[in-house]
């Protein structure tokens, strides 16, 4: 018996979702994107099976209605779903990142008797759009689904056994629940990121040098801050409440800092750092058998090689011999607080692990996994 799975959006998760449901060969996929060069490519790629002409028309007949789509066009689109016409049985879901909005938009269609089971794949890479689109997505991340409080229990299960096949984490929360974890360990990330950039180009008014050190750990530290700004403003507005919140105590921290500081007692300084320290050791690490945060994050291998003409290319030449494919690499000029001279990214903790497994095999160099 087949299982009919429109999706609307097909964008990186979109179509990511649609090639992890594939490997199920009982589900057909209809997709449907504004962008019909996106939708094309989407079939021309076997990526849906099916191009809808329409946002209605790819909901009529499906079993499992996802939106895919930014959280702003989740809302509208759920609003306007209402009127459509639905099989009775059909359960809808998003992937949006922000799950209180989501919900509310969707009282509609629960009122009507519609399920709705709010979704966030905790997923990304570092490109987007159709062509971008890879099965293994999220694989060992984290999936949470926010589904409404008279949700059935059956309808649950029906949920997490079609998204069984994206090999991801299902977890349940309380859409207020997710939004707030979200933005301590996501949303307020970027926005901490982002300010620390715009000091960063501020001094560099004054000081332009201070470009060239901010190449090595400083880099790394606000990486996030490169994320799409029309994406994290939508964020942002939609987890307004939420956010204004940690930055209330974000702002209690600092002025603590600010005391200890002026107090300048060695002994509250180094406890401070030890506490940091002790509790973001203790914090689960993205190996293999791991899931992935909130945060979307580049799986980097920080490797000491010795600065001589010839290294880069052994490194790629040995990962080519064994089919790794890498996302970027660079060098690291400035190395304070950061390992190595070589800082090498992928695309999931999995061939991260077998590149550093094969280098440790074939090269004396050390290396490390942060």
């Amino acid at each position: 018996m087949t299982t009919n799975v429109s999706i609307i959006g097909l964008g990186l998760i979109g179509g990511s979702l649609a090639l992890a449901l594939k490997r199920n060969p009982e589900i057909i996929i209809t997709g449907f994107d504004r962008s019909y060069k996106s939708a094309d490519e989407a079939y021309r790629r076997g990526i849906i099976d099916i191009v809808a002409p329409s946002v209605k028309v790819a909901a009529k007949d499906a079993d499992f209605l996802i939106f895919a789509v930014p959280v702003a066009a989740s809302t509208e689109l759920l609003q306007e779903a209402v009127s459509w016409e639905l099989k009775t049985s059909v359960i809808v879901s998003d992937t949006g990142s922000t799950k209180q909005p989501i919900m509310t938009a969707a009282q509609g269609l629960i009122d009507k008797g519609i399920t709705f089971i709010g979704g966030h794949p905790m997923a990304g890479s570092h490109k987007s759009g159709i062509s971008a689109s890879i099965g293994h997505l999220f694989e060992n991340a984290y999936y949470v689904l926010t589904p409404s409080a008279n949700c059935p229990s059956d309808d649950l299960e029906s949920m997490k056994s079609l998204l069984t096949v994206t090999q991801g984490k299902l977890a349940v929360l309380d859409a207020s629940e997710h939004d707030q974890m979200t933005a301590v360990v996501s949303h307020f990330p970027h926005i901490i990121a982002s300010s620390l950039v715009n000091l960063l180009a501020s001094q560099e008014q004054r000081q332009p040098f201070v470009r060239r050190l901010a190449a090595g750990g400083f880099r790394d530290l606000t990486r996030i801050a490169s994320a799409d700004p029309v994406m994290w403003r939508d964020i942002t507005v939609q987890n307004k409440e939420e956010l204004v919140g940690q930055l209330d105590r974000w702002l209690s921290e600092m002025q603590d800092v600010r005391e200890m500081l002026k107090t300048n007692d060695p002994t509250s300084i180094e406890q401070f750092f030890d506490h940091a320290k002790q509790f973001r050791d203790q914090l689960p690490s993205v190996t293999q058998d791991a899931a992935q945060g909130a945060l979307y994050m580049q799986f980097d291998l920080h490797i000491d090689v010795p600065d001589h003409p010839g290294v880069i290319s052994e490194i790629t030449r040995i990962l080519a011999s064994k089919e790794i494919s890498l996302t970027n690499i660079r060098i690291v000029e400035t190395r304070t607080d950061v390992y190595g001279i070589l800082v090498i990214s992928f695309r999931s903790a999995t061939e991260r692990n077998q590149a550093a497994k094969v280098l440790e095999k074939e090269t004396e160099y050390s290396m490390q996994i942060l």
